[in-house]
């Protein structure tokens, strides 16, 4: 490629990026992620999708600058520093995935009263100066409960695997898991593990649990991350393989085919799709650049059905998640739509 083609082609891709909104005047400003935790699938692929659809971003000239920040743990306090530092490192916008919903609202209205955007999304945050991108993670949870009452309408014995303690997404999706038997007494949750939305922790959370739980435990509500660890826990226990809840892990995904074929078994698979962070870095490139934001946007989460399953599995990478990307166009539709 010569230098004169290459710079056409970035020419065209910051047109690409950029269709359907005014051209950006926002090549000057630096965007950071923060983020609070690395330590499954869910978030490799969200910091895969925000590499994917930001270096291009940057190559192109929309924005100066698109890093991203990871902390070592999932720390209140390790994050707060984070932000305090990417204000002093003169960081226009952070895009936020937050250790939690309110202990981190001190540090964020400080960056706000320093003049930076901040926007937070999957784990979201209360401070009013914020904007925030989120499924609705509790009316996730209650779906999985309206599922079972369609399959298993006598309902039965259910164990419970969460996510992360302490964070929004484990609480509104259990509030709503919860909600769901409440409104359907034929099911009882006995048991409950959190399994960090990580295959291998929840594998050994449930390992642990099932000697205490009863033997007819019909179904398995999860999170993500988590389906495939409890299905291997229930298969060393010798138990009978119960409906379990997917979290769009290709994992899950391969393992739910293998059942289907074999022996016709049937679920769903639902999750917030990791290329949420990239709706988030466009939220904040337009808010940026001048436009009119609501401080509250929805998202889809994505859900894949029996119909769909071998097709989602064919576009999952090995390892990786069920996934979307979103460009600017997509993120102006979903501030379009917040407006309405």
């Amino acid at each position: 490629m010569t230098r004169f083609t290459g710079m056409l082609s970035l020419a065209a891709l910051a047109a690409t990026l950029l269709a359907g909104s005014a051209l950006a005047d926002t090549a000057d400003k630096k965007i950071a992620l923060s983020n609070n935790y690395a330590g499954n699938s869910w978030r490799q692929a969200m910091l895969r999708s925000w590499d994917k659809v930001t270096k291009p971003a940057v190559q192109a000239g929309i924005v100066a600058a698109a890093d991203p920040f990871t902390t070592a743990e999932n720390q209140v306090t390790e994050q707060a520093a984070q932000i305090q530092n990417l204000v002093l490192q003169g960081y226009n916008a952070i895009v936020l995935n937050a250790a939690s919903p309110d202990a981190l609202n001190g540090a964020v209205k400080e960056a706000c009263d320093a003049g930076v955007i901040v926007v937070s999304f999957d784990g979201i945050v209360t401070e009013p100066c914020a904007w925030r991108i989120a499924v609705d993670f509790k009316t996730m949870g209650k779906d999985e409960i309206t599922y079972l009452k369609d399959k298993l309408p006598n309902g039965g014995n259910v164990l419970e695997i969460r996510g992360l303690a302490g964070v929004f997404v484990d609480d509104e999706i259990s509030k709503g898991i919860h909600e769901g038997a409440t409104e359907n007494p034929q099911f009882k949750i006995v048991g409950s593990v959190h399994g960090d939305w990580d295959q291998a922790k929840a594998q050994a959370a449930v390992a642990g649990i099932l000697p205490s739980l009863p033997d007819d435990i019909v179904a398995v509500v999860t999170q993500g991350g988590d389906g495939y660890g409890a299905a291997q826990a229930f298969k060393a226990a010798g138990r009978k393989m119960p409906i379990i809840v997917m979290g769009n892990r290709q994992d899950e995904l391969a393992w739910w085919k293998e059942q289907k074929d074999a022996n016709g078994y049937e679920t769903y698979s639902a999750s917030i799709a990791p290329g949420v962070s990239t709706l988030a870095f466009w939220v904040a490139q337009q808010i940026l650049d001048g436009k009119e934001v609501p401080k509250d946007l929805v998202v889809p989460f994505l859900r894949i059905d029996q119909a769909g399953l071998e097709k989602a599995l064919e576009t999952t990478e090995k390892g990786g998640v069920a996934n979307v990307e979103y460009t600017a166009e997509d993120a102006q539709k979903v501030v379009d739509a917040a407006k309405k």
